[in-house]
């Protein structure tokens, strides 16, 4: 009697269990231990055993990459609320208009800044939904189609924001920041839209498909008009045709291969990293880093 005690707590029940194996084994071999009482002690190892192993069968195993979700940077990596979403998608629109207006003369009509603004900064976005059947991102959200008026009457009206930003280096940083993170959501929902569109042939997953849809979406603006034909890549790939290749390969690969077995959040993870891929090739590109280690490389 003295080796039986209950306890309705799980974690007492485990402790007392623990600590009196012996004296419950001790007490089933005694001659004066009753077929009773010998019938509940091994009912109670038997309880122990399943309620262990299904706790052990619950528990996860540790998440070695969950400090990539677990910190302040993911809440704008990833874009989870519609007001991050629309702050980057202006800023995605506005620095796109530094560029197109630095490069217009400045006698040019109105409307064909704005037909040559519109293509640059949703090139991508029209390009691949008609390779896929879609329809293209300026007509389907109505969103980016508002930042570009604002973003157009901004660069029309009040010029002199664009040498604000050109002349401050925090500016540059926050806008191509943000820039970058909305490029990388709209390379990864377009893979996204490749994959489900396109069935798979060789492999058990489609492959050259979405990575090209990923890396047209992330540099398609630079060939509008399509006049300019091949022109933006007879000098070479530019840094966003090969961070938008390079990082839309990672991504789709890695999501859809067994590289992702195991990965908690795998989604989400890969998002993380391609947005700060982009990040970290649009600031090299910015502030000359790029084009200090092409002429290094053309030395030796």
């Amino acid at each position: 009697a003295k080796c039986w005690k209950f306890d309705t707590s799980t974690t007492g029940y485990f402790a007392t269990l623990s600590a009196d194996t012996k004296n419950r084994t001790a007490a089933m071999t005694s001659p004066r231990c009753s077929p009773l009482l010998r019938a509940l002690i091994l009912l109670q190892f038997a309880a122990f055993g399943v309620f262990a192993k299904k706790k052990s069968e619950e528990t996860p195993p540790p998440d070695s990459t969950a400090f990539l979700l677990e910190n302040p940077l993911s809440d704008l990596l990833l874009m989870p609320t519609a007001g991050i979403r629309y702050m980057c998608m202006f800023c995605y629109c506005f620095y796109h208009g530094c560029k197109v207006f630095a490069a217009l003369p400045t006698n040019a009509a109105p409307s064909y800044k704005v037909v040559s603004f519109v293509m640059a900064s949703t090139g991508g976005g029209i390009l691949v939904p008609i390779f896929l059947n879609g329809i293209p991102v300026v007509l389907a959200n109505d969103a980016l189609a508002l930042s570009i008026i604002v973003s157009y009457a901004i660069h029309h009206y009040f010029p002199v924001m664009r040498g604000v930003v050109a002349q401050s280096k925090i500016l540059t940083v926050c806008f191509i920041v943000l820039f970058e993170v909305f490029r990388a959501g709209v390379a990864v929902n377009l893979i996204g839209l490749a994959n489900k569109n396109i069935g798979p042939s060789v492999f058990g997953f489609p492959l050259f498909g979405p990575i090209i849809a990923g890396g047209v979406a992330g540099c398609g603006g630079a060939f509008f008009p399509l006049s300019k034909g091949l022109d933006p890549i007879k000098a070479g790939l530019a840094t966003p045709m090969v961070s938008a290749i390079t990082g839309s390969a990672a991504f789709h690969i890695f999501l859809s291969t067994s590289l992702s077995d195991g990965v908690v959040n795998a989604t989400d993870k890969a998002r993380f990293c391609l947005a700060s891929y982009f990040i970290i090739c649009g600031l090299a590109k910015a502030f000359g880093y790029v084009d200090m280690a092409l002429k290094k490389i053309k030395k030796d």
